[in-house]
């Protein structure tokens, strides 16, 4: 490990990224490679509340602040700050803080005027992940930023996984493959579509598969056909708070979903997450893919211009439901 430029001893630094949750998955490496470099900091991440739980799974975070709890950030001091997710707001308020050390992108102005530490870092046409750009903004700390995809996982640190309670782990069956489907994205991806769910469900056997729906309660409406077509499986939608959820991600085998929020936290976590893609740029796998022990994706390889333009993307619904079961038939119980 290369020796890092001279910081004070026992700072504190805010690793602030306030936006969705598989985006705050893929920033919390940045924990752990600090943690390695500096052990004695105090790690503090900046985000939204609905993050928290989150957040809270990795042993290198050491607070967590919500962005929206004016009285927790009034009284926040930190030496130094890393802007991985911009917003104006928090540039300005960080410089007004006397935080000494604003880390930022030049891709964004307000960033040269408040921020004394500027990394060019043009993310939209990179061919980096996502995760392997964030870890670019910590170069004026000293630290080594070339990080193979194959090495990031080793830094999430998610180690505090509360105990799931008996009323769902009871669900869990021991002599099945536990399967959770999150067939929806709030918007977030373009989707596989409730028929090739469907059809996949249709090809693993009840006696070898434990399926779940998981999604919030309004995805659980819009997942009902499923819940029509194949009584047997289990409505976890709108049931659980996100911390449960990872909870029971950490138990069950798999996970199949988007580009989402639950598929980047089972990746974390270690499991079987099946990541289902679209090939255009921005949002392809080599952007956005699940980093994790046995985590993968399926993207059809062909140009994606004519989904451009609409959620109702037919280069993602190609991928079909005999791949998937494929996949999840190599799982070993």
């Amino acid at each position: 490990m290369p020796v890092a430029s001279k910081k004070p001893i026992g700072a504190r630094i805010i690793i602030s990224r306030t936006d969705s949750i598989g985006d705050v998955v893929l920033t919390l490496p940045l924990a752990g490679i600090i943690k390695e470099y500096f052990p004695e900091w105090h790690i503090i991440f900046l985000g939204r509340n609905y993050t928290r739980e989150i957040v809270s799974l990795s042993e290198h975070v050491d607070e967590f602040v919500n962005w929206d709890d004016h009285e927790a950030v009034k009284q926040l001091k930190a030496d130094i700050i890393v802007h991985v997710f911009p917003v104006k707001e928090i540039a300005q308020w960080a410089k007004k803080q006397g935080i000494s050390t604003r880390i930022g992108t030049t891709g964004r102005l307000y960033h040269w005027l408040y921020c004394n530490k500027l990394i060019r870092l043009s993310r939209k046409n990179s061919d980096l992940h996502e995760a392997q750009l964030n870890i670019k903004l910590l170069k004026p700390l000293g630290i080594e930023t070339d990080y193979p995809l194959e090495k990031i996982p080793d830094y999430y640190g998610f180690t505090r996984i509360k105990p799931l309670a008996p009323k769902w782990l009871e669900m869990l069956k021991g002599d099945r493959k536990n399967i959770i489907l999150h067939p929806k994205s709030k918007g977030s991806a373009r989707e596989w579509g409730l028929e090739n769910f469907s059809r996949l469900i249709g090809l693993l056997p009840e006696i070898e598969y434990r399926i779940f729906i998981s999604g919030t309660k309004e995805e659980g409406l819009q997942s009902a056909p499923l819940f029509k077509e194949h009584a047997h499986v289990i409505d976890l939608t709108g049931q659980m708070n996100l911390g449960e959820f990872a909870s029971f991600i950490a138990e069950a085998d798999a996970l199949v979903a988007a580009s989402t929020g639950p598929l980047h936290v089972a990746a974390a976590l270690g499991k079987c997450a099946i990541g289902l893609y679209a090939p255009m740029r921005p949002i392809h796998p080599g952007r956005w893919a699940p980093l994790g022990r046995q985590a993968g994706y399926l993207v059809m390889n062909r140009e994606c211009n004519d989904c451009k333009k609409t959620q109702d993307c037919r280069c993602i619904r190609d991928i079909t439901p005999g791949q998937v079961s494929e996949i999840l038939s190599q799982l070993r119980k």
